[in-house]
């Protein structure tokens, strides 16, 4: 029987990893999980001292979400077998309840293709319900989901893709490129992710900035030059 291990990086995630964890446990209950490992990338809090509590697999060095996903897929070859599935996710991203049986089934049904949560974010205003409707549009139309909707994938459509490329931005959006839309498909429920940053630097100007960033990704800027505009 495959099983899951989920892959999640992180960088000074305790305020929210805790409740990642709690989410994940369903999957433990119900025999499906194969374990976690997280990918930290220098946590100075108490991010690896959670992982350590609830048994995760550490894997450290590796700077930049895109080199520290990539790292932990090369360290969960060592702790599967050739049947089982990664769960890529982020580290303030956390499925809803009932996640585990919508995995399961998909991971019993499907063999060459890779699956992805609707996106929700934790705030009940209506910029946040606004957002969530775009993303599910850019989905459908486009077949385009973002790492904050994590990435359900066997290790041989991983490793046969090549799996992600060590950049500091847009990784997600190149794996999911050479996935290809016909072999992307919802998994019929959300993960929920924060919305603190949209909260903080607002919906209107950070989902534009969002945009243009991947408009410049489109048209052949470097994900190093992204990064830096990004960070600015």
């Amino acid at each position: 029987m495959a099983r899951l291990l989920t892959i999640i990086p992180s960088l000074n995630a305790a305020a929210s990893l805790g409740r990642v964890f709690d989410a994940l446990a369903e999957g433990e209950r119900i025999g499906l999980s194969a374990g976690w490992l997280v990918a930290d990338a220098g946590s100075s809090d108490r991010t690896q001292d959670l992982a350590r509590r609830v048994g995760a697999h550490i894997v450290t060095g590796a700077c930049g979400r895109g080199a520290q996903l990539a790292a932990g897929a090369e360290a969960a070859a060592r702790l599967t077998s050739a049947d089982d599935w990664y769960l890529f996710l982020h580290a303030d991203t956390r499925p809803r309840p009932g996640w585990s049986h919508a995995v399961g089934r998909f991971m019993d049904s499907q063999d060459n293709r890779a699956g992805y949560f609707t996106f929700a974010l934790d705030d009940g205003g209506h910029r946040a319900r606004r957002l969530e409707r775009a993303v599910a549009a850019r989905c459908r139309l486009f077949g385009l989901p973002y790492g904050d909707q994590g990435l359900l994938i066997s290790r041989r459509l991983y490793e046969a893709l090549g799996g992600y490329k060590p950049w500091p931005l847009f990784e997600d959006v190149d794996l999911v490129r050479r996935i290809g839309r016909r072999r992307l498909q919802p998994l019929g429920i959300a993960a929920e992710t924060s919305a603190e940053r949209f909260l903080v630097e607002g919906y209107t100007r950070r989902s534009a900035r969002n945009l243009t960033l991947l408009a410049r990704y489109y048209m052949g800027a470097s994900p190093q030059k992204l990064a830096e505009a990004y960070r600015k």
